[in-house]
């Protein structure tokens, strides 16, 4: 019964957190659109395998992980300037007319290991999730239950990111506002977006 709770708790947590718009996510739409489903389970796998290791980890020392506020410092000012990188990449790359998968010649599986590897924001999010659900009693890892937690993850960002590519191919598909504007606009709107309001953050939880 525990096992289930562990595998259903991290499933649900990683499932809601790999939903909102991220890079693994838009890369993973433009592996899909261009190369179709088979070669986006292998990008997608290729990052579930990192996430593995980040989650395991940040389990086992999520509590001094917490306390480390240099570190986490440094990681949440690294992913603002990143915010503001993707949001150029992506406009220049779609207004060029190229596809931000294919500026590097990994295959799929290589892409997914190489960008989640640059995914930096997932360490002060899964140490801050494991340090509550522990705290709370959501989870129990005494021996080999911490293994069955962290599959439960892995397999909820599996499903949470091909959902949420899916999703964005269908509403490309048919509607012609996201379609001609999606890459061009949105997504560089997106992350511009994102990128003030974690800054704004930023310097309010440091320096006001």
């Amino acid at each position: 019964m525990q096992n289930l709770k562990n595998i259903g708790v991290g499933f649900l947590v990683s499932f809601i957190g790999s939903i909102p718009l991220g890079y693994l996510n838009v890369v993973g739409f433009q592996v899909y659109e261009k190369s179709g489903l088979s070669p986006t389970v292998l990008y997608l796998l290729g990052v579930i395998i990192i996430e593995f290791f980040v989650i395991y980890f940040t389990l086992i020392f999520a509590k001094r992980l917490a306390a480390n506020k240099k570190l986490t410092k440094y990681i949440e000012g690294f992913s603002i300037v990143f915010m503001f990188v993707l949001a150029y990449v992506f406009y220049s790359s779609a207004n060029a007319k190229s596809d931000f998968s294919t500026t590097y010649n990994y295959a799929p599986f290589f892409l997914g290991i190489v960008l989640s590897c640059l995914n930096f924001i997932q360490i002060p999010f899964w140490t801050g999730w494991n340090l509550w659900l522990l705290n709370g009693q959501y989870i129990e890892v005494s021996g080999g239950r911490k293994y069955v937690y962290v599959l439960g993850t892995i397999a909820g960002t599996f499903c949470g990111m091909l959902t949420l590519i899916l999703a964005l191919h269908y509403f490309a598909s048919n509607i012609d506002f996201l379609s001609k504007y999606l890459m061009q606009l949105i997504i560089p709107l997106v992350f511009l977006c994102l990128g003030i309001f974690k800054s704004f953050q930023f310097f309010r939880k440091y320096f006001a």
